[in-house]
């Protein structure tokens, strides 16, 4: 049974859905002028129109002041090669050249995994070369350097494969990440004393809405690069693009599509983007004078940096407090808001391994209680247990950010297939089942709030966690999932129970429009805006769920959209495909890229709105129909 069954009367959202009847005016237009007040100093001139503002920026916390070099779009970290372990790749090649195994690429890949084992075991050091040896010697990539030195993910594997069973459960999930192996099947639950109190007999009622609405404003993975160059290459060869060191391989010497000022479908965020959205909430939301009651923030504050670029630095929580504020924001952490991107180890590895990343859970969570959002005590716990937290409310909704990057498998957190057939290795869902058993014995409504979703079409994350638990978060587009009682064996509006929001992103990247939940830009716009200040990007109003997909459903006006509601949605898209084409644009933020969704897609799609969990999507749901792109 799946375990959030037992709590009735909770919420499990990530977002705030809007009617269109209480938005006034549905759009607004950005000034063109750069808000110079936003920062005291500048590395360059911030009223130009053909450079990205550079403020100058200090840590709040440790008041260190961000190197300039980590905000110029001309300066890329570098480093030398060393020796490579030549006897260890010789014997990879050899076992993928070997006739024994045929066509096994399984039996394979696990192979080359424990050869790789004991070069680590032996020489640690030597584990970064090798990965980017194999990288070069197989053609996984054409920036092996980037991906795997050990600036990279080179010492992350090395580190993985001293503790992983290569030969074992470990070794095929790591090499299904690849397409080497089938995804293994989720291991069988064990429940037996997981809960501190038996499931209520009978359930208690639902709890009953007060009639009081709250105000709250949900962004998410706003993605703003620092090095984005204007006039740079927009439509490059190689990931990622807007930057100087971009280029078309069709015309290396010539800018196919300069980069626009306010941003371009296949680059992050530029500083100009960001305070053009920023700007528009409060004319767009009414709350310029009010604000909000509190806001949520679903992580990935940071560019799509390589690996090699990343640095401890450059966070700009501040500018989120400037136009939200003063109410607090519920922020949740990314995964591309760590460092090294996407990994943690667990703590119970233990020694100095397992606490490598405390600095920066300790960090972060210093620089949420520098901002007000978060209490002292708060604080405290996130610091010690992966940016994991709970906090009640004084509205007596209490809200739980769970770190969900910590199983996140498209660009993986590696550490996590470390004693993979362990369910819960962090700690964190006990966490949250201890929270949800205290919040039903208070009568508590909750909100839980992550990043890394855990159903849609199973890809982002790994099945043996989303079989115990659900998690959601980041996919750039605008999503939704259902939840059901018993781990969706049986799928109807009876066994709905709560749904999960997943946030449109602000960055445009990759071939979307700017947006948060429900407002667009329309990103094709953007060239006509460089060379003037008069006006900047214009959000509007995108669609009302109501009344887009709620036309044959009997539905009170002021009753919530729930897990009820969106199954009946699903059955209206079963009768009427069209529906689903229109879910589908909205999932791009309308963007011109988007693909239509015909044939074997349409299926796919309700299947996916369907799919809390990673290993129902794997069961059930026809593969590659995930994205608008």
């Amino acid at each position: 049974m799946l375990p959030f069954s037992r709590l009735s009367g909770f919420i499990l959202l990530a977002s705030y859905q809007v009617r269109a009847s209480s938005i006034d005016p549905t759009t607004y237009t950005a000034s063109g002028a750069f808000p110079t007040s936003l920062y005291g100093t500048y590395w360059n001139d911030p009223t130009a129109t053909s450079a990205q503002p550079q403020p100058v920026i200090t840590d709040p916390v440790t008041n260190e002041i961000f190197p300039y070099e980590l905000t110029d779009p001309a300066n890329f970290p570098k480093a030398t090669p060393s020796q490579l372990m030549e006897q260890a790749l010789a014997q990879i090649m050899a076992i993928a050249s070997n006739p024994v195994f045929g066509d096994d690429t399984c039996t394979k890949c696990q192979a080359s995994l424990a050869v790789a084992k004991m070069l680590v075991l032996g020489a640690p050091e030597q584990g970064p070369l090798l990965a980017e040896a194999v990288c070069q010697y197989f053609d996984y990539s054409t920036t092996c350097y980037d991906e795997y030195s050990e600036l990279a993910l080179g010492s992350t594997f090395s580190q993985v494969l001293a503790f992983a069973n290569a030969g074992g459960y470990d070794g095929q999930n790591l090499c299904s990440h690849i397409g080497l192996c089938t995804v293994p099947p989720a291991v069988p639950l064990n429940m037996t004393g997981w809960f501190a109190k038996p499931k209520p007999n009978p359930l208690p009622p639902p709890i009953q809405p007060s009639g009081e609405r709250l105000k709250v404003f949900h962004i998410s993975d706003i993605h703003l690069d620092p090095r984005y160059a204007i006039g740079s290459e927009a439509n490059c060869s190689a990931y990622m693009c807007c930057r100087e060191n971009a280029f078309n391989a069709a015309t290396p010497d010539q800018i196919v599509l300069p980069a626009a000022r306010f941003g371009s479908y296949w680059c992050d965020s530029p500083l100009d983007l960001m305070a053009a959205a920023m700007e528009s909430i409060g004319p767009l939301t009414g709350t310029e004078q009010s604000g909000f009651n509190f806001s949520l923030f679903t992580g990935d504050l940071t560019a799509h940096d390589s690996d090699n670029q990343y640095s401890r630095f450059v966070v700009f929580y501040g500018l989120l407090r400037k136009f939200v504020g003063p109410a607090p924001v519920y922020a949740t952490i990314g995964n591309h808001d760590t460092y090294m991107q996407f990994q943690m180890i667990p703590y119970t590895t233990g020694g100095p391994l397992g606490m490598q990343f405390n600095w920066l859970y300790e960090h972060i969570s210093s620089m949420w209680q520098y901002e007000g959002w978060l209490p002292e005590a708060t604080v405290a716990y996130a610091s010690t247990h992966y940016a994991a937290y709970a906090v009640t409310r004084p509205d007596g909704l209490k809200i739980i950010s769970l770190d969900t990057n910590l199983w996140y498998t498209y660009v993986d957190n590696y550490y996590s297939y470390i004693n993979s057939t362990e369910p819960d290795p962090y700690g964190i869902l006990q966490f949250l089942t201890d929270e949800l058993q205290a919040s039903e014995d208070a009568g508590e409504r909750v909100w839980i709030t992550g990043h890394v979703l855990s159903g849609w079409d199973g890809t982002a994350a790994q099945v043996n966690p989303t079989n115990l638990y659900i998690f959601y978060g980041h996919t750039h587009e605008d999503q939704l999932s259902i939840f059901y009682a018993n781990n969706g064996t049986v799928m109807t509006a009876e066994t709905a129970l709560t749904a999960s929001w997943i946030g449109p992103s602000l960055t445009p990247l990759t071939n979307l429009n700017s947006g948060f939940r429900v407002y667009v830009s329309n990103v094709n716009e953007y060239p006509a805006l460089d060379d003037q200040t008069e006006v900047g990007p214009s959000y509007y109003l995108e669609y009302s769920t109501r009344d887009a997909y709620g036309g044959n459903i009997t539905w009170g006006a002021n009753d919530p959209l729930n897990a009820t509601w969106w199954h009946l949605v699903t059955e209206q898209m079963q009768a009427d495909p069209t529906l689903v084409q229109t879910f589908n644009t909205y999932q791009s933020k309308s963007s011109v890229a988007g693909l239509n969704c015909t044939g074997e897609c349409i299926p796919a799609k309700i299947c996916y709105m369907r799919s809390g969990s990673s290993s129902l999507a794997y069961q059930n749901c026809p593969a590659g129909y995930s994205s608008t792109q």
